[in-house]
Formats: structure tokens, sequence, C-alpha cells
């Protein structure tokens, strides 16, 4: 199967007509608000007073991302290179291993878990500002992990073979994998001659349209219905309509974020960094199977989870518990998941939980690599769309039910 990127597909003629589709819809959302402004107001309205609020707080996001990104520089390094440089002298490698390998997990749940954590909270981030945050903790803990992960047994195996010198990678590779676009930590990776930053700039650009596509969204679509039915009395049949009214900005907003982040966010670090592997997604819209769906949707995160939760879990438990190393694999991407989007938007609401645990996994192993045939794609497209609905219906409900539904007195 070839699997081909957008940036291939886009000089194909007929797909690129997607794309100039998409952004047809969104002159559209434009016309539609300045047109719906202009009647209601008299004047064209031109505030993006919503975007104003979600990126909020800025100056506090930036110190927080710098003292997250500052120790994860410092603190693993150094503690894998004090490591690595006494393991073969010490005579008691066990007991040292367990004392550099608890300092490296208080580092991992404390530094960069609960502080930044505390930080979001503590200083009532707005959402997008609270995304930003978490995000980057998330990425920076999956490549602290990667980096340990796979330098680890290198020294381990140098030491068993008496080899005269230590394996320790030099900051500067260390340094350049935490802003290489990938989670797996190697020495050194496939690089282009060049930077071509015309095409950077043309991915941020995209990136820049995306979040406005995202924000005429959220305008046209979603607030005027969830602001209105979070003060009606809850019933099934508004229940069923809202699902429904909300595919749309769903899909819109699934393929924003792929198209934003994996394809433009992606590619213009790999392209300033000269990263040559650009395999950040397969073709997952050919999909006839959720198991190739969850393979091809996201290869970064997937790899990750295959190498780091997956087969060490096979390593640890052995070859036959591969159903509960799946399980594992999907409780974890389950767990974090719903941790992103509880801390983000300030209250714990796990549908997001339940339908990866529940109806992912159902799917993971109803729709497997046997269902072959454009019926199962399509199969695969209608319960990701009505997945898609549920879930921008039930968390915008709930975020408009607590700023607007007066709480309810409480007598002595």
């Amino acid at each position: 199967l070839l699997n081909l990127s957008l940036s291939e597909l886009f000089e194909v003629s007929h797909i690129r007509t997607i794309y100039h589709m998409f952004i047809a819809l969104l002159i559209v959302f434009i016309l539609s608000t300045l047109l719906v402004d202009f009647i209601d107001e008299g004047r064209l309205v031109l505030g993006f007073d919503l975007l104003v609020y979600v990126f909020g707080k800025f100056p506090v996001v930036f110190c927080t991302w710098l003292c997250m990104f500052c120790a994860t520089v410092i603190i693993p390094y150094s503690l894998f290179f004090q490591w690595a440089q006494g393991y073969r002298s010490s005579s008691h490698r066990v007991i040292y291993s367990l004392f550099y390998g608890t300092l490296f997990t208080l580092f991992q749940t404390v530094g960069l878990g609960i502080g930044p954590t505390y930080v979001a909270i503590s200083y009532a981030l707005p959402p997008a500002s609270r995304f930003i945050v978490i995000l980057e903790q998330v990425r920076l803990v999956m490549k602290a992990h990667s980096f340990v992960r796979e330098n680890v047994p290198r020294v381990l195996s140098s030491v068993k073979e008496k080899s005269s010198s230590v394996p320790i990678p030099r900051i500067s590779q260390y340094l350049y994998f935490l802003f290489a676009p990938t989670l797996i930590y190697r020495d050194n990776y496939p690089r282009n001659p060049m930077v071509r930053w015309g095409y950077v700039a043309t991915k941020f650009a995209q990136v820049l349209g995306s979040l406005f596509y995202a924000y005429y969204i959220f305008v046209r679509l979603c607030i005027p219905q969830f602001r209105n039915s979070s003060q009606e009395t809850f019933n099934l049949r508004g229940l069923v309509l809202c699902i429904f009214n909300s595919i749309l900005p769903g899909v819109l907003i699934l393929f924003l974020v792929f198209f934003a982040f994996l394809h433009c966010w992606l590619n213009a670090f790999a392209e300033m960094m000269r990263f040559a592997d650009r395999m950040f997604y397969k073709d997952w819209w050919n999909s006839t199977s959720y198991a190739n769906y969850y393979r091809t949707w996201n290869v970064v995160v997937h790899d990750w989870l295959y190498y780091y939760a997956y087969r060490d879990f096979l390593w640890f438990f052995g070859k036959k518990f591969k159903a509960a190393a799946m399980l594992s694999v999907f409780t974890v991407s389950a767990a974090v998941h719903e941790y992103v989007l509880s801390i983000c938007f300030g209250f714990f609401y796990p549908v997001l939980f339940c339908l990866f645990m529940c109806f992912g996994m159902l799917f993971n192993f109803i729709l497997n690599d046997r269902r072959k045939g454009p019926i199962w794609n399509v199969i695969m497209w209608t319960s990701l769309f009505l997945g898609q609905g549920v879930i921008i219906c039930l968390y915008s409900q709930e975020w408009y039910a607590r700023q607007y539904c007066p709480a309810e007195n409480v007598s002595d």
C-alpha cells in the first residue's frame, strides 16, 4: 500500500481542489459572520474576543514553558550522565540504579507532572493557554522517557561487554532531539542539506489560517447552539438533535487539528531542523479498520506507545499477554487524553475516556485488519463522524452549563 502525505497528494490537481473547497468554506464563514454582524449591529464588527480570551495570559504560558524546557534539558541529562559515569565502578549497582531511577521518576511526576498542572490551575489559565502548557508537558515527559529508555540499555551493554568507553550522547544530540518532531531518541537522524524558509513560512501561515478557521466554526456553528441549549431542560430529543448538529463542526475541527498540527506544524519544525523523516501520519483516511486508523492517524505518538508501552509490556510479562498489552496501551492513551481535556476545560467529564475505552476497544477488535473493502471504510467514517458529534456536543453542553446555569442553593 502506497502511503502518500498531503504534500504529495496536493500535487494532484483533483485532490488540491478539495483544499480549495475548504478555503472557500472559510471565506463563506467569514462573509456570514460579517453580514450577520452588519445586520445586527449596523456596522462591520471585526472583533476576535474569543481568540483573545482563549489564548490569554501568554506571559505566564511562556515562562511556564521556558521553565519546563530548561528543566527537561538539564535534569534528565545530568541524572543520566552521573549514573552512566559511576555505574561501572559502583559496588551496589542495583541500589545505585534505583536511586537515580527514583530521582528521574520524581522529576517526571513532580517537576514535569504536578508543577505545570498547578500553574495552569492556580493562575486560572484560559483553555487554549492550558492546552499549550499541558500538551508541552506531555511531550516533554515522553521525550525524557525516550532518551533514558534508549540510552540505559546501551550503558548496561557496554559494561557487560567490558568496553573501555561509556556511550553517553552529547548534550547537543539531546537538545536536537527535544526540538525534533519525533518522540523516539536516536543519536543521529537523516538530515536534509538545506532549509526552505519559504516552505516554513507557508506552513506557519497555514497553521494561523487553521486557527482562524476553528474560530469561525465555533462562532457560527457551536456558540449560538450551545449557549441557548445549556439553559434548556434536558430531554432525549434535544440531545439527539444536538449530537447530529455537532457532527459538522466536530468533523471540521478533526480535519483542522490533523492538518494544522500533524501536517503543517510538524513539517515546519522538520524543515527548520533539516529533519528528513516526514512520516508523521499515513493514509488514515483510507482505513477500513480502526486498528489501521490508530496506527496511521498519528505515527509519532503511535511509535512511542508501540515501543515503550506495548513492546515493553510484552518484554516484562511475556509475549503471550498481547491482549493485555493492547489493553494497557488503550488505557494509557485514554487516560492521558482525558487528563489533557480535564485540565484544559477545568472539569472532569470522562466522555472521551468512555468512548476510547468502550467503543474504541470494541471497534478495534470488530473492525480489525481482516476487514477489507469500501463498505468498511464507510463504516469507519460513519462511526468517526458520530463520535466527533458526541464529543463536541457533550463537552460543549457541560462547558456552557457550568458557565450559565446557576448553582443550586443548598439550605442549611
